[in-house]
């Protein structure tokens, strides 16, 4: 791997991270506001999506960073829906999508391993 791609992938990751962590922390820092409401969640799924860009660039799992990517936007939108924050219509579809897609690159993960061995 180049290690401008590993550079990239880290600092991708470490947004990524902040934005999961503390949103609107880095909403100050970005935008000069402090991000609020929806605002919120929207940053923290940019943040998992972040995370997965950066899995994804380490050499031979773009599976794995699909597979990360699913798995915690799946678990972080039920928690919204548990936790009683804002919940649309299409909330409990989406996560029931991510949830299948999660399953769907699980097995083509363990698959692709079997078939190698």
């Amino acid at each position: 791997m180049s290690k401008a791609l590993a550079f990239a992938a880290i600092g991708e990751a470490a947004i990524g991270a902040a934005l999961l962590a503390v949103p609107s922390l880095v909403g100050q820092w970005l935008f000069g506001a402090e991000l609020t409401g929806v605002a919120m969640a929207v940053a923290r799924v940019a943040g998992i999506a972040l995370i997965a860009l950066g899995v994804a660039c380490w050499p031979g799992t773009p599976l794995g960073g699909m597979l990360t990517y699913n798995a915690a936007v799946t678990l972080f939108l039920a928690y919204v829906g548990f936790a009683g924050g804002s919940t649309g219509m299409l909330l409990w579809p989406a996560v029931v999508v991510h949830a299948i897609m999660t399953a769907l690159l699980a097995w083509a993960s363990t698959s692709g391993r079997t078939r190698n061995t």
